[in-house]
C-alpha cells in the first residue's frame, strides 16, 4: 500500500522578536526533511548572508517580473523592500510529500491561504508574553539600531492584530514548551485527511472487498 502523504505548507508568523526564527531552526533540526522556503527580496544582503541560501536577492525590476509571471506564491512590501516566496520549489516539495516552512508575516500568510495551495496550509501565530518582553528581546539580539527597533515595535501591534486569522496561536513564554507544542500540532496535521490522497483508493478497495464477500 502506497501511503505517501502530501506535504504541508507550514506558516509561522509573529511580530519581530517573538521567536519565530529560533523556532523555525529548531523545527528543521527536529525534522531535516522539512524544507525552508527561501524568500526573494529586493533589499541588499547583510554581512554573511549568501544568495540562494538566506535569500534570493533580486533587483526591484526582476522581482516585479516574477510577480507578473505568477512566479511568487506570495509577496509583500515591508520596510521599504519587496519580499516574496518563489512558487516552483514549494510546489515540487509538497508533491514529493515534503513539508515547507514559511517564516512570513500575516500578509504573506493570507495570500498563501487564498492560493491554489491553500488546502494544504498549516498556519501558526506566535504571541509574545508581553510588549515589554518583546522590546527587550529586540534590544538584546543586537541586530538593529534604535530607530529600526522603534519601527519594528510600531509594526508589532499591526502583526498581533491579525492573530485570529491563524489555525493555531501560541504564547511563546517558554521556548522549549512552545517547541513541543509546535511539534504536536505538525504531527497531528500531517494526518489530516486532505494530506492523505491514498485514502480514497484504500476505501475503494475496502468497498470492493466488502461487495465481493457478500
Amino acid at each position: 500500500m502506497n501511503e505517501k502523504r502530501r506535504g504541508l505548507l507550514i506558516i509561522l508568523s509573529s511580530p519581530s522578536g517573538a521567536g519565530k526564527s529560533t523556532l523555525s531552526r529548531r523545527l528543521r533540526d527536529w525534522d531535516p526533511t522539512i524544507a525552508f522556503s527561501v524568500s526573494a527580496t529586493t533589499r541588499t544582503p547583510r554581512a554573511g548572508e549568501v544568495d540562494g541560501q538566506d535569500y534570493h536577492f533580486l533587483t526591484p525590476d526582476a522581482f516585479k517580473r516574477e510577480v507578473t509571471a505568477g512566479g511568487m506564491l506570495e509577496h509583500a512590501h515591508v520596510f521599504g523592500h519587496f519580499y516574496g516566496s518563489p512558487k516552483g520549489p514549494v510546489q515540487a516539495a509538497i508533491d514529493e510529500g515534503r513539508d515547507v516552512l514559511f517564516d512570513i508575516d500575516w500578509q504573506g500568510a493570507q495570500q498563501i491561504r487564498n492560493s491554489a495551495l491553500g488546502a494544504h496550509t498549516l498556519s501558526i501565530f506566535l504571541l509574545p508574553p508581553s510588549i515589554r518582553e518583546l522590546h527587550r528581546r529586540l534590544e538584546i539580539r543586537g541586530q538593529d539600531s534604535k530607530e529600526v527597533i522603534a519601527k519594528r515595535m510600531q509594526k508589532s501591534w499591526d502583526e498581533i492584530s491579525h492573530w485570529d486569522g491563524y489555525d493555531f496561536v501560541l504564547v511563546n513564554d517558554d521556548l522549549d514548551a512552545t517547541e513541543a507544542r509546535l511539534k504536536t500540532i505538525i504531527e497531528a496535521t500531517r494526518l489530516r485527511r486532505s494530506q492523505q490522497p491514498w485514502l480514497t483508493s484504500h476505501v475503494r478497495a475496502l468497498h470492493s472487498e466488502f461487495e465481493d464477500s457478500r
